[in-house]
């Protein structure tokens, strides 16, 4: 059986292949392809980060046990390198740094949350080192940083996805929100919807915009301020850690509207910290698990038989922002000696895109980087899985 990675690699490179008679397994092995991932092992969200390990773990043993990935007729091992951002933005930059000064990486993948994400985003652009973060969403990671991709859609495509949801499901007209200060993808995220509610619904049906700082366990004071607004839902662009707190709390508050969640609520581990509280809500987020088809319910099933539990989001990106550098590689043909130089061809390479068929869904990359590709909403079911309601594309 074909695996995932190679169904995914562009028409000519599998015709490549194919007429010089080659697998992965010929010839003999040159030196090792290595990625960076500053990721968060510990901190905040540990979840995103075994995520993240997992399936480019997955990956890289998939195409090492044919011998490498083949660019040129040449066949090159993958060299993953890990390193722990702790889920703060001074370590992201600084672990970032010495994956590529130290290791000498050609491809950074990550950070993942656009709170680590930004920052670290400008340390490889300004070392000229490819960097695809597969999760972040805010537009500051990408813009104008000829350096940086991303796998994810961006904040200001998915707000007005969730506006028209909540509008359309709920028969909302009046909004709440909840999020967090000092995390560039809540707050940005949070601006966005702002913004997309009110063009829709008019000005002040926001009824109630409410924030907490980072370590916040107690939202009392700010849910009270909600409840009493009493808008139609509440908005929570939040970390999964951080939505499963505030929906339990605001249930035993005697909240009894629907919530609606961002993309950052779609790890495996928001169910476990949530339970029943979370089933029947909503959220806009990159793919959905249950009912998958194809190349995607390929990944899910050999993750979930691997690891033990269904891929989020995060894992899914994950995939496909490996993919994204691995053909890009592939697509230069060869594997420039001097490392400047073959960072350069994968980062113009990237750029070149013209369709990548990822397990996420179809995308092309813009100037900024970022990729044009539709958005998921999700809901929750009585089994706690995450189903597809509909998919929305970009205009």
């Amino acid at each position: 059986m074909e695996t995932t990675f190679f169904k995914h690699l562009s028409v000519g490179t599998l015709s490549a292949l194919l007429l010089t008679g080659l697998t992965p397994t010929a010839g003999a092995a040159e030196a090792p392809i290595k990625f960076g991932f500053p990721i968060p092992i510990t901190g905040e969200i540990p979840k995103v980060g075994e995520s993240t390990k997992l399936a480019a773990e997955m990956l890289q043993e998939e195409v090492n046990a044919k011998g490498g990935l083949l660019v040129g007729g040449k066949i090159y091992p993958l060299e993953f390198i890990y390193e722990d951002n702790e889920s703060k933005p001074d370590t992201a930059v600084n672990v970032t740094l010495k994956l590529i000064d130290r290791d000498k990486v050609l491809v950074v993948i990550g950070p993942q949350s656009s709170r680590q994400a930004v920052p670290a985003a400008g340390v490889a652009d300004d070392n000229e080192t490819p960097l695809i973060t597969p999760w972040s969403t805010n537009p500051e990671a990408t813009k104008d940083r000829p350096w940086v991709f991303r796998a994810a859609f961006l904040d200001p495509f998915q707000a007005p996805v969730i506006t028209d949801f909540a509008m359309k499901q709920f028969q909302a007209q009046k909004a709440a929100v909840l999020y967090e200060i000092s995390n560039d993808y809540s707050k940005g995220l949070a601006d966005n919807f702002k913004e997309a509610w009110e063009k829709k619904n008019g000005p002040d049906s926001v009824i109630a915009f409410e924030s907490h700082g980072p370590k916040d366990a107690d939202f009392s004071s700010q849910l009270t301020t909600i409840i009493k607004a009493d808008p139609d839902f509440l908005f929570l662009p939040q970390n999964y850690s951080f939505a499963a707190m505030i929906i339990r709390q605001a249930r035993d508050l005697g909240f009894k509207k629907p919530f609606m969640g961002s993309d950052a609520w779609g790890s495996a581990e928001l169910m476990k910290l949530c339970g029943d509280d979370c089933k029947g809500q909503y959220f806009s987020t990159h793919y959905a698990a249950a009912g998958a088809t194809g190349a995607t319910k390929e990944f899910i099933d050999k993750y979930n038989k691997k690891y033990g539990y269904v891929p989020d989001d995060v894992a899914a990106l994950t995939w496909d922002a490996i993919n994204i550098a691995l053909q890009a590689i592939q697509d230069g043909g060869r594997v420039e000696p001097n490392l400047a130089a073959e960072r350069k061809l994968i980062r113009d390479n990237i750029a070149n895109i013209k369709n990548f068929k990822g397990i996420t869904g179809d995308m092309r990359f813009d100037d900024q980087g970022d990729p044009i590709k539709c958005a998921v909403v999700v809901k929750i079911d009585d089994q706690g899985e995450f189903t597809f309601v509909e998919s929305v594309c970009p205009k």
